[in-house]
């Protein structure tokens, strides 16, 4: 998902349309699957465009 998607919370509808893409295409050729129905990605807990800097996280953190 982009982090637009996540941003403005239609990352559950996006998840739920996947699924319903998917459900069809197992009901209709299961054997294609190996175990399982398909499930599609997880939800992102966070997304960046620009990540920030870990490095700078960690100097913040000693010089506190």
């Amino acid at each position: 998902m982009t982090p637009d998607q996540v941003h403005y919370g239609q990352n559950d509808a996006i998840h739920a349309a996947r699924q319903n893409a998917l459900d069809p295409a197992y009901a209709a050729n299961p054997e294609c699957f190996v175990k399982k129905s398909p499930n599609p990605p997880r939800k992102p807990t966070a997304v960046w465009i620009n990540p920030p800097n870990q490095k700078l996280k960690l100097k913040e953190k000693i010089r506190v």
